[in-house]
């Protein structure tokens, strides 16, 4: 199926990033549950919650700062070198992709990416190393040194709206690929759930490899119960 196809959708979640050591966020024992992130609104409104915010930012980016990318990552990079996936659309925000070697026009981060920060006034990039800096030193959350504004790490929370360029550019993909590719997401997170359904809808093949069930696998036309990462291995190499 992945030989005959097309354009491919490749979409990746969590799943495929265990692998590497990052922590998924809907497990029982996961450190995501002890470090949840502080809801937009209440880190807009509040120096406080901001202040925790980074506190624990910091202190899950300790536990993942090794990681490297799967067979999984890997295995997308292939099919994107190959030319079957014009890109992936992915929730995760651990860069994985392109440390992969996908550029970042490859790559559609639903949630954002987790390895750098923004001004929400003025959008200005600000790195990691020197926030942290700056936030072990004083204590006080950062703020924007152009504007003065507000500063977080470059991901979506909960309750702040998805970026509609990228939710364009995701959708645009899934109804142009004849085959869409659910690679360890649990596909319950919405609006980006929606996307296997539309590509299903519009005519693409539906495949899903994930550990667990998810709500969609009785509409998919093959569902694989497995890692990743030696699945990908092998469909690259067949490539």
């Amino acid at each position: 199926m992945i030989r005959e196809a097309g354009t491919i959708a490749g979409f990746t979640g969590a799943g495929i990033s265990t692998e590497s050591g990052v922590p998924d966020f809907r497990s029982a024992d996961s450190p995501w549950m002890q470090n949840k992130p502080i809801p937009f609104q209440l880190f807009l409104r509040s120096a406080e919650a901001r202040r925790e915010a980074w506190r624990r930012k910091f202190t899950m980016d300790d536990l993942y700062r090794h990681a490297a990318p799967t067979r999984g990552h890997l295995g997308i990079a292939a099919l994107v070198a190959a030319g079957k996936m014009p890109a992936v659309i992915t929730q995760n925000i651990d860069n994985l992709h392109q440390a992969s070697g996908l550029s970042d026009k490859q790559v559609i981060e639903l949630h954002g990416n987790g390895t750098y920060a923004t001004c929400l006034a003025c959008g200005r990039r600000h790195e990691l190393a020197e926030i942290r800096t700056r936030f072990e030193a004083s204590g006080e959350p950062p703020t924007c040194e152009a504007c003065g504004g507000i500063v977080k790490s470059a991901t979506i929370s909960f309750g702040q709206t998805m970026p509609e360029g990228r939710l364009r550019a995701a959708l645009e993909l899934a109804l142009a690929s004849d085959l869409f590719l659910v690679l360890g997401s649990s596909l319950v997170v919405y609006p980006a759930a929606t996307l296997p359904s539309l590509a299903k809808e519009n005519g693409a093949r539906l495949v899903i490899i994930n550990r667990e069930p998810t709500p969609l696998d009785e509409h998919a036309d093959i569902v694989i119960a497995g890692e990743i990462g030696p699945i990908l291995s092998r469909i690259a190499n067949d490539l």
